[in-house]
């Protein structure tokens, strides 16, 4: 059986500086990229006709990555982002990102990318994630 390991707020949130240090603002493609690898294994392992979102959001909040998500027809709402640090100049909620977009793909059985539109690290009450246009 997988283990699994904790991870604090401020860590991932030091992962993060650390990483934009090195390598800018492309870091953020690898945390998405991160984020839906996350997602294959909870969509990978569904059982038949089980609804990959209501899983998925059961995967997030045990796994702590939010308190509480809301799929919505255009993408989802997160309340409670594990990635979010308020006092940032831009959206940090990268591999959440990834996971909702997974989730979505395997909904849809369509490519989905989203994007997050509002963040509570620039300042919002929730971070907000929408369909990118043409994806």
């Amino acid at each position: 059986m997988p283990r699994s390991v904790k991870v604090s707020q401020q860590e991932l949130d030091s992962i993060r500086k650390l990483y934009e240090s090195v390598m800018s603002y492309a870091c953020h493609g690898l945390f998405f990229r991160e984020g839906m690898v996350l997602a294959e294994d909870v969509t990978r392992n569904l059982p038949l006709g089980e609804d990959p979102l209501e899983a998925g959001k059961q995967v997030i909040l045990e796994r702590g990555w939010a308190e509480d998500v809301l799929f919505t027809d255009t993408g989802a709402r997160v309340r409670g982002s594990i990635e979010a640090m308020p006092g940032s100049d831009m959206e940090t909620c990268h591999r959440l990102r990834g996971i909702l977009s997974k989730l979505l793909e395997a909904k849809t059985k369509h490519r989905v990318r989203l994007a997050e539109v509002e963040c509570v690290s620039t300042g919002s009450r929730e971070c907000v994630f929408e369909r990118e246009a043409g994806a």
